[in-house]
């Protein structure tokens, strides 16, 4: 939550919530240190000490954060930052929880069950001229639970990707739960005692027979289902069964005749209780789109047919839903009405990328006046990074800032400029990851219990609520995309820490144990959440939706800057699937998204009920509405979607503020240049300003005037790359692409157009031209551009052969490169099983099936590759790049183990095993590497003396059998030098 750190508005409410959680549980004092445990990583390292603040909540949670949680719901870290968490995180409420807003239906927990509520009239306050919410607020409708229920507590007993099984318990009755996100029914399993439904008011019962009654209350239908051979007894408002399994569905927005319709479909759906979920994503670079597969996991009551279930989809996922139809009918939602499948298994959906790049590129402010303007303004700049605190958060900030200037200085060829901004920002970040023993600020401390890094000190909840980590660490992650460029052997030091932050905020990898799976991605609603627990009435909120789409943008160019696509790739989904929400729930491009009578064409928040025009720290529109534009960056070119609602949402402010803003100009002017830059520039240069404190006025001149020649973003052409964009101008269409690697590489628009891009530039062509940049950084694609057709005259691949090694290597040449002592550290894959020290010609290797078992850790049949007589002085880590695939089949991992003889004696000295890599559903070569993935090391490294190196790759999950390329796309790093 992006404020001033003195603000008194945020101060006060900092105070109101610590005053409400110590009446309802009592906080936990700040911790003084105790013995120094450092866990080193890479060159950096963390604490597991506690070193400052910890999570604050009731007594029995700071006690145990598991306390509320199930012997057998997962062992896995505890997902915060959720719409349900509130029921597990408990702060106010020490026994239930608040409303869980689940949507199209509402829940909330007590002592005899779980109460559900579907408003669709929203209950608007304050002014459309000023501060004003609505929300969709909970009035129960019916509860669920078991005779005699009177649990203590609501707990925990398992979850999936978009559902929560809340359990109650009072010793004799118990009752288990289902609810999920786009789910119109919630299951249940009752013990001790009779299913019970009690009713907020007299029924229009519509519907009563053996197996489900129909009925109509609060203004709602729903369907009470129980196996077909039990019946509903009604007496008043209460509906009792003898049963152990039941459910409630509600019905979508239809007239009587068209409810009559559905009845049995809902009914069939009941019977079939959905049992898991999960989202698979596979980035399409060449369609420049995400495809999102929306699996659910139903198994049926005995004697029910499986025919699915009922979905119900949000706006920013029935907008691109692929292969499918919506019924037509629809429920209404705080996001807009919801579309609905019946009898689904899965749906996906194909969301357009729009594209990131490093920074816009220079095609203004290259030359003439332009420069001399934008050179006096950064010769003006001083300290770049400014840093208002040493907090996370505006340590985050001052990064930001100093980074832009990096990125505008190595344009403009300001070397000496650029390298000292770089060197602030390298010494930042090493000091950030860096722990000794007794540090206490500027520091990540890991808590197990919590499964998460905070850093110290933090700052708006980050130690003490879990608060906005994605808004925190997506500073520190961009920033280090941009050193990994000019500064390679930073990122090897200290890429782990890098990646470690990713793996807090938002891991990507379902198999990590430290940190729950996309802990602030709601990967159904589509969007970031910010509060820990989220235990308010309206739900969890989230205000600074363009801090959260820093942290996507930030994976993007992370991922890219250090060759790890698994890393892009999830920054490509983020990114992605957030731009269609942000622009329909924080910004409502469609109109359908807020109650006609709100006034207001955006909020600055967004709830699990609602929305507000508001923030947590202030009240003034321009802080309202610049909340979810700031940082501007290149990873924020989505805000430009669609330039009407850029303008309109600029006249509003204006409307709302009585005149043009007075705080915050320059970051409502660059949002306002990607809907109409001329109208920005010329307010630029007619009213003085303060800048933001993210900000300074050169990368304000920059962006707004390089805008103002490249024009709107093209949204109808999108790249084969992950950092390029086009835009339409005056003058034509553009096309701009950022390399980030240390290799030229060709980008292609699906307009046909090509643009050859060099290592480390920033390149723009067509209607404007722009080449700069002079990043030397970033990963070497392996091979280079055609290593393959002349290997032998050039091996710049391996620079410690000998200069002619091809003439006489040896008296005799060995009889195969394998076996070539020193013959340098890069090795390429043979298809004999080999480890060559020059590429041969390009092949595969199939893997042997896993038969649908799980080898995670242990080789099955794997594809060996081996090199023997080996010698070399040990310098450093085992890196590989591996290109597999796995064709359109889904559920697959491949995973690789590299072994180690030092002296040939037939005794493995080091045997390193890598965490596996799944692979995406879509045909074509993935890449699968070695960074961040050591899971287990036995044995310890040292020189080779005559040794050999083992590369073992097999299927560790699925079913199919996935290939490895061999030839110069893959390549083991061995850590020694020749």
């Amino acid at each position: 939550m992006s404020t001033p750190w003195n603000d008194p508005v945020r101060a006060r409410r900092t105070a109101a919530l610590a005053t409400l959680a110590i009446l309802t549980g009592g906080l936990v004092a700040t911790a003084t240190p105790a013995h120094a445990d450092v866990v080193d990583v890479g060159a950096g390292s963390y604490t597991t000490d506690t070193v400052g603040p910890t999570p604050q909540g009731c007594a029995a949670v700071e006690a145990d954060p598991r306390a509320f949680v199930t012997d057998d719901a997962p062992s896995t870290p505890l997902p915060t930052n959720d719409w349900w968490t509130s029921l597990a995180y408990k702060v106010f409420d020490c026994s239930f929880s608040p409303p869980l807003h689940a949507h199209p239906a509402s829940y909330l927990p007590s002592a005899g069950g779980l109460g559900i509520s579907y408003t669709t009239e929203a209950t608007v306050t304050g002014d459309p001229a000023g501060v004003s919410e609505y929300h969709y607020e909970y009035a129960e409708d019916l509860r669920a639970g078991v005779v005699g229920l009177d649990a203590p507590h609501v707990a925990v007993g398992g979850w999936t990707d978009w559902t929560v099984d809340p359990v109650w318990d009072d010793g004799e009755q118990s009752l288990r739960a289902t609810i999920g996100h786009g789910l119109p029914i919630s299951w249940f399993e009752a013990t001790g005692g009779d299913a019970l439904l009690t009713l907020a008011g007299s029924p229009d019962v519509w519907l009563d027979e053996p197996g489900r009654v129909g009925l109509s209350v609060g203004g709602a239908d729903y369907l009470a289902v129980l196996p077909s051979d039990v019946s509903w007894t009604t007496s008043g408002t209460s509906l009792t069964a003898p049963a152990a399994t039941f459910a409630v569905a509600l019905l979508p927005d239809v007239g009587p005749a068209e409810r009559d319709d559905l009845v049995q479909t809902y009914t069939d759906a009941a019977r079939s209780p959905v049992t898991g979920t999960r989202a698979d994503y596979a980035y399409d670079a060449g369609a420049g789109v995400v495809r999102t597969t929306y699996h659910l996991e139903t198994t049926p009551w005995p004697g029910a047919d499986d025919g699915g279930t009922v979905a119900a989809l949000y706006p920013h996922q029935s907008a691109y839903l692929t292969g499918a139809e919506a019924a037509g009918a629809t429920y209404t939602s705080p996001r807009g009405d919801m579309a609905v499948l019946t009898g689904t298994a899965q749906f996906t959906t194909t969301t357009p990328y729009t594209g990131v790049l490093t920074e816009l590129p220079a095609v203004a402010t290259s030359s003439g006046a332009e420069r001399d303007r934008l050179e006096a303004l950064l010769d003006q700049l001083g300290d770049p990074l400014d840093q208002q605190k040493a907090d996370t958060y505006w340590t985050g900030k001052a990064l930001g800032r100093a980074t832009r200037v990096v990125e505008i200085a190595d344009q403009l060829g300001r070397t000496a400029q650029r390298d000292a901004a770089l060197a602030d920002v390298r010494a930042v970040l090493t000091d950030w990851f860096t722990a000794t023993a007794g540090k206490t600020e500027q520091v990540f401390a890991y808590d197990d219990g919590w499964g998460t890094l905070v850093g110290h000190p933090g700052s708006y909840g980050s130690d003490t609520e879990l608060n906005d980590h994605h808004f925190h660490y997506g500073y520190y992650i961009a920033a280090a995309a941009t050193l990994a460029r000019f500064d390679p052997q930073w990122t090897a030091d200290y890429g782990e820490m890098v990646d470690l932050l990713i793996r807090d905020a938002n891991g990507y990898d379902r198999d990590e144990t430290r940190f729950p799976y996309l802990r602030d991605f709601d990967v159904y609603a589509g969007h970031d959440w910010a509060s820990g627990h989220g235990a308010f009435a309206a739900g969890n909120n989230q205000e600074s939706s363009s801090e959260g789409m820093n942290f996507a943008g930030a994976l993007v160019q992370w991922g890219e800057a250090t060759g790890d696509t698994a890393v892009r790739d999830a920054g490509v989904y983020l990114y992605a699937t957030q731009a269609a929400a942000i622009q329909r729930y924080w910004f409502d491009v469609d109109g359908a998204a807020y109650p006609g009578s709100f006034g207001h064409p955006v909020v600055g928040m967004v709830w699990g009920d609602g929305g507000s025009y508001a923030t947590w720290f202030s009240a003034e529109a321009e802080k309202i509405q610049g909340i979810n534009t700031l940082p501007i960056t290149g990873s924020h070119l989505y805000l430009g979607t669609s330039p009407a609602t850029v303008r309109a949402a600029y006249d509003h402010l204006e409307r709302v503020n009585g005149g043009p803003p007075t705080v915050w100009q320059d970051i409502l002017w660059q949002y306002l240049a990607l809907g109409d830059a001329d109208r920005a520039l010329s307010l630029l240069e007619s009213t003085s300003f303060t800048p933001e404190e993210g900000e300074t006025p050169a990368h304000t001149y920059h962006w707004i005037a390089n805008l103002a020649a490249l024009g709107t973003l093209a949204t109808d052409t999108r790249a084969d790359d992950p950092l390029a964009a086009a835009f339409d101008g005056d003058q034509g269409r553009t096309y701009v692409a950022s390399n980030v690697t240390a290799a030229d590489r060709t980008v292609t628009f699906s307009d046909g157009t090509v643009v050859d891009v060099p290592a480390g530039q920033v390149v723009a062509t067509g209607a404007h031209t722009f080449a700069g940049g002079d990043a030397t950084g970033g990963p070497t694609p392996s091979p280079t551009p055609e290593p393959s057709e002349e290997p032998t005259p050039e091996p710049s691949e391996d620079p410690s052969p000998t200069p002619d090694p091809t003439p006489e290597p040896s008296p005799e040449p060995s009889p195969g490169p394998s076996e070539e002592p020193g013959a340098g550290p890069v090795r390429y894959l043979g298809d004999d099983g080999s480890l060559p020290a020059l590429a041969g010609p390009e092949g595969t290797v199939q893997l042997t099936s896993a038969g649908g078992q799980n080898h995670d850790g242990t080789p099955h049949q794997p594809a060996v590759f081996e090199a023997a007589g080996l010698t070399g002085t040990h310098t450093g880590e085992t890196t590989f790049s591996l290109a597999v695939d796995a064709g359109d089949d889904v559920g697959q991992a491949v995973q690789a183990r590299v072994s180690y003889d030092l002296t040939g004696d037939g005794t493995w000295d080091r045997i390193e095993t890598y965490g596996y890599f799944a692979t995406d559903p879509v045909p074509g070569d993935e890449t699968y590497t070695s960074q961040g993935r050591l899971t287990t090391q036995d044995g310890t490294l040292g020189d080779l003396d005559d040794g050999t190196v083992r590369l073992e790759i097999w299927s560790a999950l699925g079913t199919a059998t996935p290939t490895v390329t061999t030839g110069p796309d893959s390549t083991l790093t061995l850590p020694f030098d020749g």
